[in-house]
């Protein structure tokens, strides 16, 4: 049983399905859970309560078409949360980041994950930040940037295999991390599900998961709420893609993923748990 680690903590993988609760601390959230203040805090401490595992906390949107935040804004919306929540919960607290200055004032306050959905490539000085601790680390593949998204969704890689695309992207960044002292024991993949990519290649990137599970790393899939799924249950309103959100989450385990990251914890877990012991033999 190989073992993702994340600063103090080492995550047995196999052993369960982790839940990673998604703590939006931003104003314009795509899933309209964003906000900042002690209720956030409350809100997160419910999630741990609730099954979550991780708790992700993210101070910059990255829905399409979302503007740049400088990091001084990003910091004064999510360190109070952080710094909060490590005297409230025990579990990994992870921030999701694609600058350097955030992340390492993130660790120096308790964050045991950096969660980069850029995979160190926005910033140059994110592997070294990350390689400097001993922090576990999320690196995630997308298509442009979130101001870009919409636009390579359209006119996409559309003759490229997309699941040939993320692991040659995934093998190319975990050289790189390596190269900058980061162990692959640290690191977890996420193939980006929504970014940058159509309705068809979100769902092959779950209908091929165990193919990116191959790679060896821990797979994290986080697909919540997301667009795909409001198209396919009929332009379904973002409040209403729970269960097919339930879909996807129990999907994604069974095709090799050991972590998912959603907005709604307690059905989630639920999910999980019941998919671990089916698949898994867990219970």
């Amino acid at each position: 049983m190989s073992i993702w680690k994340c600063g103090q903590y080492e995550l047995p993988l196999g052993h369960k399905t982790y839940v990673m609760g998604i703590v939006n601390v931003t104003p314009d959230s795509f899933s309209g859970d964003g906000s900042l203040g002690a209720a956030t805090v409350e809100r997160a401490v419910q999630m741990v309560a609730d099954g979550a595992d991780i708790l992700d906390i993210g101070g910059e949107s990255t829905r399409p078409g979302a503007e740049v935040i400088p990091a001084e804004e990003e910091l004064r919306r999510v360190l109070p949360v952080l710094e909060a929540l490590v005297n409230r919960v025990t579990v990994p607290l992870s921030v999701d980041t694609t600058k350097a200055a955030v992340a390492q004032a993130a660790l120096a306050a308790g964050a045991s994950i950096i969660n980069d959905i850029s995979a160190g490539t926005f910033d140059s000085a994110m592997f070294p930040t990350i390689a400097g601790s001993d922090c576990g680390c999320v690196l995630m593949h997308l298509r442009g940037t979130p101001q870009t998204m919409g636009w390579s969704r359209q006119v996409g890689a559309s003759n490229t295999d997309v699941i040939a695309e993320v692991k040659s992207f995934w093998q190319e960044r975990i050289a790189a991390a390596e190269n900058s002292g980061i162990a692959q024991e640290r690191i977890a993949l996420d193939p980006g599900f929504g970014f940058g990519k159509s309705l068809n290649e979100n769902l092959e990137l779950l209908r091929r998961g165990q193919e990116l599970a191959a790679l060896g790393c821990p797979i994290l899939a986080a697909t919540s709420r997301k667009s795909t799924i409001g198209k396919i249950l009929h332009n379904a309103p973002v409040e209403e893609r729970l269960w097919g959100t339930a879909a996807t989450v129990a999907l994604a385990i069974a095709n090799g993923a050991s972590i998912v990251r959603v907005h709604d914890v307690r059905e989630m877990a639920q999910v999980a748990r019941m998919t671990d012991a089916v698949v898994n033999g867990l219970s």
